[in-house]
């Protein structure tokens, strides 16, 4: 029996998973929000309406909840959002504040309102692209293991009582099967053991480091991963620089968006660089990180005077870029995917005919 304390725990876990608030319903909270204040409706009048329209929402009505109970104690808007630990980015949140301290609160949510949906499909384009890629890779796999642990097996026993050595790709298709009939549950072992090793190399931030160093190099992918975090940096720069946020500050705030470690150690030398009175534009260039078009515009954004028009229209290219890249990924990878699948199904196949033409050559 389970200790008495192993339920409620589980429970709790449960529970916390539950009430974790996504980025899509940040985004819904944000436009909402605009929406109710481009109506002209109060800020804690708007949040009364917003916590009523969301009730079926218990996380996001719960956090709407608490948002009310501090505007009410005299709280500013970024201040109670600021209290909702893990549920707000550093980047949302100044944003907000830049908006109360300019009196432009409605322009700052619906630039907020824009990124979040921008970013969202940013996401879902790359997300969705993979979808039929890794449901053939599950084909795949499922349909060898099929072949290696039901039909093979059929043929061992005709061809163990034919008395007649069996041909040597044979011997390696039926050894391969045995293999995983005796030992499947290392294979889980073995699954389980790589990504216990992936997650102890990406949790420690200089191994982190050197990986995603790694993932700049590889062909294709690496590209695709340089792009999103080009549109990601642009995007957020962009956004914070036009609703007043310095570019020191800013940087600070960009370089904790970024999924690549090695991207936000240019970011680092760039603010570095800003601090000694350089431009942005000099150690991205150096760093080989960032493409040669995006620091082009970038630089030339930096010396016309309009450094936020250029991230924006960076973000703009690179956001048509992904979706080539990814294209172009998917037009390599399913025609790969097919044909490997196939040559390995072909070659069990051949395999076991191979073994029982070498059977009835002995019979006759």
């Amino acid at each position: 029996m389970a200790p008495a304390g192993a339920r409620p725990f589980a429970w709790l876990s449960l529970s916390r998973r539950r009430n974790r608030i996504s980025q899509k319903q940040i985004g819904i909270f944000t436009r909402e929000l605009l929406t109710l204040l481009q109506a002209g409706l109060p800020l804690d009048r708007a949040l009364f309406v917003l916590e009523d329209l969301t009730r079926e929402d218990v996380a996001l009505n719960g956090m709407i909840g608490r948002v009310i109970e501090l505007v009410k104690g005299g709280s500013q808007l970024s201040a109670a959002l600021e209290r909702q630990e893990g549920v707000f980015s550093r980047f949302y949140l100044n944003l907000i504040r830049a908006g109360e301290a300019g009196g432009a609160l409605e322009d700052v949510l619906e630039r907020l309102s824009d990124y979040l949906e921008r970013s969202k499909e940013l996401r879902d384009t790359v997300s969705t692209a993979m979808i039929y890629p890794a449901i053939l890779l599950t084909m795949s796999v499922g349909s060898l293991l099929l072949l290696l642990t039901f039909v093979v097996p059929q043929f061992e026993e005709m061809f163990e009582t034919a008395g007649k050595e069996l041909p040597v790709p044979t011997q390696i298709v039926v050894g391969i099967a045995e293999l995983l009939k005796n030992y499947w549950w290392a294979l889980f072992g073995v699954v389980l053991v790589l990504v216990a090793w992936g997650r102890y190399e990406l949790a420690e931030p200089s191994r982190r480091l050197v990986w995603d160093r790694r993932f700049l190099g590889w062909p294709l992918f690496g590209d695709l991963v340089r792009k999103v975090e080009v549109a990601n940096f642009a995007r957020t720069l962009a956004t914070l620089l036009g609703n007043g946020v310095p570019l020191l500050g800013g940087l600070s705030i960009v370089k904790e968006t970024l999924g690549n470690r090695a991207v936000a150690e240019r970011v680092d030398i760039a603010m570095d660089n800003l601090k000694e009175g350089g431009a942005l534009s000099g150690p991205l260039t150096d760093a080989g990180v960032f493409p040669t078009l995006a620091l082009q515009m970038i630089k030339l954004g930096e010396e016309s005077g309009h450094l936020t028009e250029m991230l924006e229209r960076v973000a703009v290219t690179y956001d048509k870029e992904i979706k080539i890249t990814v294209q172009r990924i998917l037009a390599l990878l399913e025609p790969a995917l097919i044909v490997g699948l196939g040559i390995m199904i072909g070659g069990i196949i051949v395999s076991i005919l191979m073994a029982i033409v070498s059977v009835n050559d002995l019979a006759f």
